[in-house]
């Protein structure tokens, strides 16, 4: 079962990040983890892929998944991952716990955190969670930013149960009845409905209801940004070139996802791979890139963790990312 959680790392940086340049005297692994098994959204195109093979390639990579943001931040801060990918809520609130990271990139520049509902008990206002089992992995986004979320609305958390589910579990969970809900990505629309039939699944975006904070990120230590910063660079420029390859020709890209993961159902990852695209498809990055960060909204997404999450220190905005090592790469005309 491919995970949902819009893999955004899985094919395009996988590809592209093995032929990052480093001016060392030896190559050196660099290793990247990200929060899910392939589910799909941003394969590599063609053009990606020819580009990635004529670059110097002084390094290799090594990608590992992992059990959700927590354990995502935790390898990066420890030094068993150079990379990650990790919800910016998450990131914040480990920054205010003494975490040595930084945002580097970002992947949506609109928020996909949402709730999965069935249709016959449907979960469309937040109040309704009270009562509910909500499905998702201890270490996972949603599930660790939900105590923001809650004080925003006056739930009772007591009154909310969650419920350890692997990622690739929140589908078949639903779809059963073992849950209530799953805390899952607005993108992850075409696999319920192809699980639980078109019309059956219930989405409650978080957006709607005055959470539009930053999300899915990659993130780096502050060790990686101090002693390879030519690594990294190179990292997140050749992984923003594909994703703006694949906004350039999607169906190279799909084709590439295919030979690659055969077991895929294209006809669920198209709409799967659109949706999370259009998450990236704002004025923000028009103008400033693909990744690039806005000072404000990153400030009243900490804003929003400071207030609403209990963190043990308040985290100041400027802590928790920087856009040093974006190089510009612009959206493609389509996209604007």
């Amino acid at each position: 079962m491919m995970r949902l959680l819009s893999a955004v790392l899985l094919l395009t940086i996988s590809l592209l990040a093995l032929v990052l340049p480093e001016r060392r005297r030896r190559p050196r692994r660099s290793s990247s983890r990200s929060t899910g098994s392939p589910s799909a959204i941003t394969p590599p195109t063609g053009s990606a892929s020819r580009r990635a093979t004529t670059r110097p390639k002084a390094s290799t990579s090594s990608f590992q998944n992992s059990k959700g943001s927590g354990d995502s931040i935790a390898k990066v801060d420890t030094g068993r991952a150079d990379i990650g990918l990790a919800d910016s809520a998450v990131v914040i609130a480990a920054v205010s716990r003494g975490g040595k990271i930084k945002v580097v990139g970002m992947v949506f520049d609109k928020t996909p955190l949402n709730i999965w509902s069935r249709k016959e008990a449907p979960v469309t206002k937040p109040k309704d969670l009270e009562g509910k089992t909500v499905g998702a992995p201890p270490g996972d986004g949603q599930r660790q930013v939900f105590p923001a979320f809650a004080k925003l609305h006056g739930i009772d958390q007591s009154k909310v149960t969650w419920v350890n589910i692997e990622p690739a579990a929140k589908i078949p969970a639903l779809a059963e009845k073992r849950v209530d809900s799953v805390a899952d990505y607005t993108t992850g629309l075409p696999f319920y409905e192809k699980a639980m039939g078109k019309g059956n699944a219930v989405m409650m975006p978080w957006a709607e209801h005055g959470f539009d904070m930053y999300s899915m990120s990659i993130i780096a230590s502050e060790k990686t940004m101090k002693d390879r910063p030519m690594m990294l660079r190179a990292f997140l420029e050749a992984s923003y070139m594909g994703w703006r390859d694949v906004m350039e020709d999607q169906k190279s890209a799909l084709e590439i996802f295919k030979k690659r993961v055969p077991e895929i159902d294209v006809s669920v990852i198209e709409p799967n791979m659109k949706m999370g695209l259009d998450l990236m498809k704002t004025d923000r990055y028009a103008k400033n890139g693909i990744g690039w960060m806005e000072e404000k909204k990153m400030c009243q997404s900490v804003d929003l963790v400071n207030t609403y999450m209990g963190v043990p220190t308040k985290v100041e905005c400027k802590a928790v990312y920087t856009n040093e090592f974006l190089t510009k790469i612009e959206l493609p005309k389509s996209m604007r």
